[in-house]
């Protein structure tokens, strides 16, 4: 299965859908604009559709879950979901910015905090009006 999502005219990702790969592969490679052609086709439109990859996250691609040896499979460094907003001069996918703080990582195009996530094992979420992460306390 392919994923394919629509952008709006701010190139904010507004849709997707799943398409079985015989319909956007020939000899055995995939090409997104016979994707893009069938999607406009069924909907009747000409809207703006790209391809996203269900298995690369932070510009790392995934085979059941572990980084594949071939890192050539990784595309536009996320999958994108609805709200994720598409950069074409980076040809990638970059989720919405979760704080005000967060800076941009070039390379996986995620949201970094200004301090890194602890890693003593516990829970923690961020709150913006420190700059700090906080323990969740689970016991009640």
């Amino acid at each position: 299965m392919g994923t394919f999502v629509k952008l709006n005219n701010d190139n904010f990702v507004i849709q997707g859908v799943s398409l079985i790969n015989e319909i956007f592969t020939i000899n055995g490679i995939e090409d997104e604009q016979i994707g893009v052609d069938f999607l406009n086709k069924i909907y009747q439109t000409n809207d703006v559709w790209k391809k996203t990859s269900y298995n690369t996250i932070g510009g790392i691609y995934y085979n059941n879950g572990v980084p594949d040896i071939d890192q050539n499979k990784a595309f536009r460094k996320n999958h994108a979901g609805i709200g994720y907003y598409y950069d074409s001069i980076r040809d990638a996918f970059i989720p919405p910015k979760p704080f005000p703080s967060w800076k941009l990582d070039e390379f996986s195009c995620l949201w970094q905090s200004p301090i890194p996530y602890p890693n003593d094992g516990k829970l923690y979420q961020w709150n913006e009006e420190t700059g700090n992460w906080e323990e969740i306390n689970l016991t009640r």
